[in-house]
């Protein structure tokens, strides 16, 4: 494609991801309330006309703004606003304009820009302002208030998961923009502006008959609350990051988004391998994403996120908090022998690092290979030490960090 091809499309945002995480959630608001008030004709597009852009039948129906904690004052968003005046691409004369922001300004009166347009301050409820934790909330109230209306059966549950279910379209989307910029080789202003999401689409992801059927609830729930957890940190840690913290944040931010439902059900299945995976607690997120930002290696964001000495052994961060190496053990074997995934997995990384413990260790797991919990053949070639079993090494993240670094020969 030409440069002057490429120079019919408005510039676009999505190298910007973090302010993807932000205009996503509000992008995601602002067409379910369309919805709500009756509206099913508009495309959402993201990150090409404007931050995002809704559009009715081939032309632009209102252009979005929106900027996460760059200042209290308006003062400090003079620029942004003077841009979201302007008269280029789609937006013309009378393009209805909206200006997003997540803390409170102190003046959130109509601006009025050199070309003659007007920008509005974007309001949720009697507030201009709405903050990276408030949204979701609103969201979701949004997706209850069309249930209700439409007299679909609720509960919490159903609506957490729509809500999981629609930010994932959001975000699948804009992974998909991105692929076909950095993959494909196509500009990323025409990745994002041909690549709309209908509202009749976003409709029947809330209408969908049966969802629990389809879908893995927990998978979906677990997948938006690591992503939840490592957005809100960012969020609040921004100021104080170097680049090279917040880039590792960043990937693996994106590695969280970019893997498939059943793929993150084994990455939360070794996040925590005392446990079966069914749900993982807010504490084992947090301790499992502060170890990776902790070690100073490199992780490698391939499958599951991992690293490798220079024997190419592989070693997984995790969650395991251990308090008695015996009993961690021991959860550990009963674990595997229940459980052929967990087993299957451990084969391949059989390196675990720790987020807390005191000493390194190693045990002895008495398999062979994944089809022998109850092969009393291979226990027999084991006891004869004719076949060698696998072993568990769980180390300390000091201990890590001597063999990642070469500091080690073992």
């Amino acid at each position: 494609m030409s440069q002057e091809d490429d120079e019919k499309y408005p510039p676009s945002a999505v190298s910007s991801w973090s302010g993807f995480v932000y205009q996503g959630k509000i992008a995601l608001y602002h067409s379910l309330k369309l919805i709500h008030d009756g509206d099913l004709d508009f495309e959402l597009q993201l990150d090409s006309s404007d931050d995002f852009a809704i559009y009715k039948n081939g032309k632009i129906h209102s252009a979005h703004q929106v900027k996460a904690k760059i200042s209290k004052n308006r003062s400090g968003y003079t620029n942004a606003l003077e841009k979201s005046t302007l008269i280029e691409y789609d937006k013309i004369k009378g393009t209805p304009r909206y200006f997003h922001v997540s803390v409170k300004l102190d003046n959130t009166d109509d601006y009025k820009g050199a070309s003659g347009e007007t920008v509005k301050f974007y309001q949720y409820g009697s507030n201009h302002h709405c903050g990276l934790g408030e949204i979701e909330g609103l969201t979701k109230e949004l997706i209850r208030k069309l249930c209700e209306k439409n007299s679909i059966t609720i509960s919490d549950n159903l609506v957490n998961f729509n809500y999981c279910l629609l930010s994932e379209k959001i975000s699948t989307k804009a992974i998909y923009n991105h692929k076909l910029n950095q993959v494909d080789g196509i500009s990323e202003n025409r990745a994002a502006y041909v690549g709309r999401i209908n509202a009749r689409n976003i409709w029947d992801e809330l209408v969908a008959k049966n969802p629990y059927q389809d879908r893995d609830y927990y998978a979906v729930e677990l997948k938006a609350r690591l992503q939840t957890h490592l957005e809100e940190r960012l969020d609040q840690m921004l100021p104080t990051m170097n680049d090279a913290t917040y880039e590792r944040a960043r990937r693996l931010c994106e590695h969280i988004r970019d893997t498939h439902i059943n793929e993150l059900k084994t990455l939360c299945q070794m996040m925590k391998p005392s446990e079966r995976f069914q749900d993982v607690q807010t504490s084992d997120i947090r301790r499992y994403t502060n170890l990776i930002q902790a070690i100073s290696a490199e992780p490698i964001f391939n499958h599951l996120p991992h690293y490798l000495d220079r024997k190419n052994r592989f070693y997984a961060p995790t969650a395991l908090d251990v308090d008695e190496n015996e009993d961690c053990e021991s959860d550990m074997i009963r674990e595997m022998k229940n459980n052929e995934d967990l087993l299957i997995l451990l084969f391949e990384y059989n390196h675990l690092i720790a987020s807390k413990a005191e000493a390194s260790f190693t045990f002895n797991t008495k398999f062979t290979n994944s089809d022998d919990f109850d092969n009393k053949k291979a226990t027999e070639k084991l006891e004869s030490n004719i076949t060698k079993s696998l072993c568990i090494s769980v180390i300390t993240k000091d201990d890590a960090e001597d063999r990642l670094n070469d500091k080690a020969t073992d």
